[in-house]
């Protein structure tokens, strides 16, 4: 647990219990400070209190302007409309912060590294942390991904912070200020939380909000909006720029080139490795999240060797293109992280001869972004909300089957890869939605599609 004794004394009201919520309201309480938490849900509030955290109705207390609200990164805080104790806050002058802001007022010193983008921010952060801790660096990975950040052991003097950042945690962190920033990637994601397009870029641009002696920026350039980013922050001169592509040559950074990892930060292209070779990093778009790993770890000083043999032993992470098994001829992929349609496409532009499960509760993109690859889809099984809205647009390109379910979508889809087994066919979960409509989270959804995976008769 990180110690927030260096923080200042006073009233600190922690709204939202998950998982990063009960940590905070534990670590300020652990750290002798005052804390008052409160959660939308009875059911939180009551596992929350059983853990020791001070349950206070926020309506019932009169907050002042020595108070800070510590708010969980879901919940609303500018649109589509703020959460009401927002309101209340904000009109009692209070500071409004999350709890990445409070690590770094704890922990100013330490070197982080804050990775993020539309997509692939995950993997990349697992894959640097996983790259750093084979070097032998004494290293923290979490934010958006894995541990709660002040749940964490307090990182040594030389220690490494690698954090995945979203655009919400970004917004409610003043203080960040990482001496690694990478920005993958922007497609359309989250614009009813930030108001728009507009907003949506300007709060994923606040990674680089700060800068550091000796600092770096690495920027993804294989959409418009990165290609933007780049341009104005080398043109600033106050940090080093690096560039990475998953598609195409760069000078000044890394690039993947037919499965090729190339290394052109010092000037000429140099092939440093064969990314086919690593299992758990398939396709363009990862090619692009090794390129950044690369670069990052190559800044923070590991021995090049040392980066590539842990590209290649990388294991990767549940969800995010996840090989459960090959049974019967058929490989089955858990996608379930893909929960917008540009994720979707990353996946399918990986394999051939693809059945596809997808469906949920749809984002704004629907599935725009996927017609470039539908062409390696046999048959599309659809489930959820967007089923029907899914149907319309894949008709005429697409066969598709209405399935509601993903017992069923699976059952389907299995019976018809099984048919045609000889082309090496792959059943991909790669929704394409939120999984709200019928699952907790995607977590949940991909482990419902490991265990029907894990059920069949070998």
């Amino acid at each position: 647990m990180i110690p927030l004794t260096s923080l200042a004394d006073r009233p600190y009201l922690v709204l939202g219990l998950g998982r990063s919520g009960r940590a905070t309201a534990l670590a300020l309480l652990a750290s002798g400070r005052t804390v008052c938490a409160w959660d939308d849900s009875p059911a939180v509030r009551e596992a929350a209190a059983a853990e020791g955290v001070p349950i206070v109705d926020p309506a019932t207390r009169a907050w002042g302007e020595s108070d800070a609200l510590i708010l969980s990164p879901g919940i609303p805080h500018t649109h589509p409309r703020p959460h009401p104790v927002v309101v209340m806050a904000r009109a009692a002058g209070m500071e409004i912060i999350g709890d990445v802001e409070l690590l770094f007022r704890a922990c100013p010193d330490t070197t982080y590294v804050g990775i993020t983008g539309t997509n692939g921010k995950s993997t990349t952060t697992a894959l640097i942390g996983h790259i750093l801790s084979a070097a032998g660096r004494d290293v923290r990975v979490g934010g958006n991904l894995g541990p709660p950040v002040l749940a964490f052991e307090p990182p040594a003097t030389n220690g490494i912070v690698v954090l995945e950042m979203s655009s919400y945690q970004l917004e409610l962190t003043p203080s960040l200020v990482f001496n690694v920033a990478v920005l993958l990637n922007i497609s359309p994601d989250h614009l009813g939380r930030h108001g728009g397009l507009e907003g949506y870029v300007a709060a994923k641009r606040l990674v680089f909000g700060g800068t550091r002696a000796g600092s770096t920026a690495v920027v993804g350039v294989d959409d418009a909006h990165c290609r933007t980013i780049c341009s104005e922050l080398s043109g600033e001169g106050d940090r080093r720029v690096l560039v990475v592509s998953g598609r195409r040559r760069v000078g000044g950074g890394a690039y993947a080139d037919e499965g090729i990892l190339w290394d052109a930060i010092d000037g000429e292209p140099k092939g440093m490795v064969d990314l086919t070779r690593a299992r758990a990093l398939p396709g363009e778009h990862n090619g692009q999240n090794a390129a950044a790993a690369y670069v990052v770890a190559r800044s923070l000083g590991v021995d090049i060797d040392q980066i590539i043999a842990s590209i290649l032993d990388f294991p990767g992470l549940a969800h995010r293109q996840e090989r459960i098994a090959t049974v019967r001829g058929v490989t089955y992929v858990n996608d379930s992280k893909a929960t917008n349609g540009d994720a979707a496409v990353r996946a399918l532009g990986s394999y051939e001869h693809v059945y596809w499960i997808a469906g949920g509760r749809p984002k704004e993109d629907g599935l725009a972004a996927v017609a470039p690859m539908l062409s390696r889809v046999r048959r599309a099984f659809l489930i959820g909300e967007a089923e029907d809205a899914f149907a319309a647009e894949l008709q005429g390109n697409v066969p598709a089957t209405r399935c509601g379910t993903l017992d069923a979508a699976f059952a389907a889809a299995r019976a018809a890869a099984e048919a045609d087994a000889d082309a090496r066919p792959v059943v991909l979960l790669s929704p394409a939605c939120a999984s709200f409509d019928q699952f907790p989270n995607f977590e949940a959804r991909g482990d419902a599609f490991r265990a029907l995976v894990e059920g069949l008769e070998r």
